[in-house]
């Protein structure tokens, strides 16, 4: 989780466009990022792939009116709605679209070109027909907060008695110095979220980067088989907590707008 997900960024600023608030230029500069290039592909009434404006533009057309975040792992399939073609998909890039308003999913595929030295990364977005049901397990964002809190609290007291490398004051330390180079310029969510979204999805992405820390870091003290396994165990609910935040964070525009609050 040390990078954000392409599909966070592709709903939260496809989200302030469909309601107006940047321009379509804008949109697609945030959204693209370093990446060379995206593209849509099967879109409805597009024959080949499409650029990223057209397809927004098209996209609005077909009745879209907001975008959800999915971020499934195995045996998680968080914030989809099937059919299990759909899910698939979702699941083996790790993230996926999900349009609000038209029973269209958006997943990525990821490409990288050029020769050693010059590589650059191509996106090629597949829509697929998803199901109109609500997304499997994401949280509100009053409840994504409450449990990120108490997760992250669980296991900073297992990791911290296990003496896990990286965990405490250098992972801290290392968080600080990665969000130092990587958010220089970058806002943490389009115009048009609510703070709260803001404040999840920065107290998700940080308990994130903790728990990759504490990964690349190796077992540190737990040298027990015992031990690495309640270091797993620690980790796992905490990664689970900290990727529902983040749906739920991205998902908040569409969640506040269903309940009339904008």
């Amino acid at each position: 989780m040390l990078s954000e997900p392409r599909s966070g960024q592709l709903a939260a600023w496809g989200n302030a466009l469909l309601a107006g608030l940047v321009s379509p230029d804008d949109a697609v500069l945030a959204i693209v990022g370093d990446d060379a290039v995206h593209r849509v592909e099967g879109l409805p009434g597009e024959s080949g792939p499409v650029g990223l404006t057209l397809a927004l533009g098209r996209l609005r057309a077909l009745g879209v009116t907001g975008l959800r975040v999915a971020l499934p792992a195995p045996g998680h399939p968080l914030g989809l709605s099937g059919p299990p073609a759909f899910n698939a998909r979702a699941l083996e890039a790790e993230e996926a679209v999900v349009c609000h308003g038209s029973a269209l999913g958006l997943v990525p595929e990821v490409y990288e070109a050029g020769p050693d030295g010059d590589v650059h990364v191509e996106v090629v977005w597949h829509c697929l027909a998803v199901r109109e049901a609500p997304p499997a397990d994401v949280p509100s964002l009053g409840e994504a907060e409450r449990e990120l809190a108490e997760a992250l609290r669980d296991a900073t007291e297992v990791l911290s008695r296990l003496d896990v490398a990286g965990w405490g004051p250098v992972a801290e330390a290392a968080v600080d110095a990665y969000r130092a180079r990587a958010e220089r310029g970058r806002e943490v969510l389009a115009p048009g979220y609510p703070p709260r979204a803001v404040r999840v999805l920065e107290l998700a992405q940080r308990v994130g980067l903790l728990i990759s820390v504490a990964y690349e870091n190796g077992h540190g003290g737990a040298v027990s088989a015992s031990e690495m396994a309640a270091r797993a165990e620690a980790l796992r609910p905490v990664e689970r907590t900290a990727r529902r935040a983040q749906v739920a964070a991205y998902n908040a525009f569409v969640e506040e707008r269903e309940r009339g609050v904008r």
